[in-house]
């Protein structure tokens, strides 16, 4: 039967089907900094399930047992957001930036670059989960981190990008 035709009171406690958020199929290597980043949103994201189960518990003694269903269903996310987390960070391959080769391109790596347009940028490569583009994090499986791999300063990729190709040359290396 649809849930649509199911009354509120019907059935068992759960809120329906709700999809498992996606696992990325690549190995997940975090920098010391991307695991932090994880292990404190878990911690956030638990005491936003204390915190949502504290106020069920008090509509229940208010109202006898009622819950609001929009409660129940960020309670719901709540747990699926835990359970996405805790496989994130059981997953995760840390890799500590001052082991990597100095010389060479790889993660962990803050690349400064000059494009063929004289335009510098200046990128760290990190896990996935970390990456944030315009703050200068970009993942190791970006376009531009995969063709950057392994180079030396004064070596030239091409950054294949929608806007399109774009050559760029490595200035500096730095891990830390």
């Amino acid at each position: 039967m649809s849930r649509a035709f199911v009354k509120e009171g019907d059935g068992d406690d759960s809120t329906g089907d709700l999809p498992e958020l996606p696992i990325s199929e690549h190995p997940n290597y975090v920098t010391p900094r991307g695991m932090a980043l994880l292990r404190s949103r878990l911690d956030d994201t638990s005491r936003r399930l204390a915190a949502l189960d504290a106020e069920i518990a008090a509509a229940s003694e208010d109202d006898g047992g009622g819950e609001r269903v929009g409660v129940k269903l960020e309670r719901a996310h709540v747990h699926r957001d835990i359970r996405w987390l805790q496989a994130r960070i059981l997953g995760a391959i840390t890799i500590a930036p001052e082991r990597q080769p100095p010389d060479r391109v790889a993660f962990g790596a803050r690349v400064e670059l000059i494009d063929e347009e004289g335009n510098e940028h200046r990128y760290r490569i990190v896990g996935e989960d970390e990456a944030d583009p315009e703050h200068g994090l970009i993942s190791w499986v970006s376009p531009l981190a995969r063709s950057l791999h392994g180079a030396r300063v004064g070596d030239s990729a091409v950054w294949k990008r929608p806007a399109g190709d774009l050559n760029v040359e490595v200035l500096a290396i730095e891990y830390g």
